[in-house]
């Protein structure tokens, strides 16, 4: 007998990976002119006034109590104010297509957290994907480990590795302690209520009071696409995938990103796409299937 499709996860899991491929876009369009911890805070503010609205319209708003808030506070904490805002601060100095492509790793570091916690089971497969990923991030600095002197971009990487470490953590944690799914939304809100609070005080504290008048009409915009796309249906899919299937699985998804970002940050941004970076995408994509590849057993 062949199992039921879910349709749903197939919508959720083709969400994660359409989205979050044009985010990097989009943050680069929004860094251009607004600083990159008002493009969070706003994201997540008007993410906020959308999933609130909605909750108030189905009547599901609600407390949820002191415990999951905690959670809430934690994971908004590491995979939205931490992973999201250092890739948007990343994304000011690097290109979008270098971001997406240093992101992708976070698979390999999930599959590593999960093995060191105790939560999957260890292979010879996984840690020689394992291998071959990070060979692909070696390729990328084989011959431009002198960029890293250069102070912009160097603190551009860092805050990536910021951010990977935040996500990794993040999707380790919310699989580990996940929830019903009918409760994302309301779970959702209060990540985003707390996000934007956090950020805007960031954004007070590293770029003062903001020159609105300054800001390109492209960058309001991209910064709208990111709190409706990438925020609200993005991390909703994503949270929705991460009750049906492992953490492993929807961070396969990565590649997918990767992509669709190289891709668009080539078509729209005109930037630079050579030999070096096309062999490390290859490489961290094999590496990143390898390790979370698992035979589908045969059903008679």
């Amino acid at each position: 007998m062949k199992p039921k499709i879910d349709l749903k996860l197939i919508l959720a899991l083709t969400g994660v990976a359409l989205i979050w491929g044009t985010t990097y876009l989009g943050i680069r369009v929004a860094v251009e002119s607004i600083p990159a911890w008002y493009v969070t805070a706003i994201r997540q503010t008007i993410a906020s006034i959308i999933i609130l609205i909605i909750l108030i319209k189905q009547k599901e708003l609600k407390w949820i109590g002191w415990p999951a808030f905690k959670r809430q506070v934690l994971l908004s904490l590491l995979m939205v104010v931490v992973a999201n805002g250092m890739t948007t601060v990343a994304e000011k100095t690097i290109p979008s297509g270098l971001t997406s492509l240093i992101n992708a790793t976070s698979p390999l570091m999930v599959f590593l957290g999960c093995v060191f916690l105790g939560i999957q089971k260890s292979s010879l497969k996984g840690f020689i994907g394992v291998f071959i990923g990070f060979l692909g991030i070696v390729f990328i600095f084989r011959d431009g480990i002198n960029d890293l002197l250069e102070p912009n971009y160097r603190n551009g990487i860092l805050s990536l590795v910021v951010a990977v470490s935040g996500w990794t953590i993040g999707t380790i944690y919310s699989k580990k302690h996940s929830g019903k799914p009918q409760y994302i939304f309301l779970n959702l809100f209060y990540q985003f209520v707390f996000s934007a609070i956090v950020q805007f005080g960031l954004a007070l504290i590293f770029s003062g009071n903001a020159d609105v008048s300054s800001w390109k009409t492209s960058s309001i915009f991209a910064a709208v696409y990111l709190a409706i796309f990438g925020s609200v249906l993005g991390y909703f899919c994503y949270h929705y995938a991460l009750k049906k299937v492992s953490a492993s699985e929807v961070s396969i998804l990565t590649y997918f990103n990767t992509v669709i970002a190289i891709f668009l940050g080539w078509l729209i941004l005109d930037e630079h796409v050579d030999m070096d970076l096309i062999v490390a995408t290859v490489l961290i994509i094999a590496g990143v299937f390898i390790t979370n590849y698992k035979k589908k057993p045969q059903i008679a």
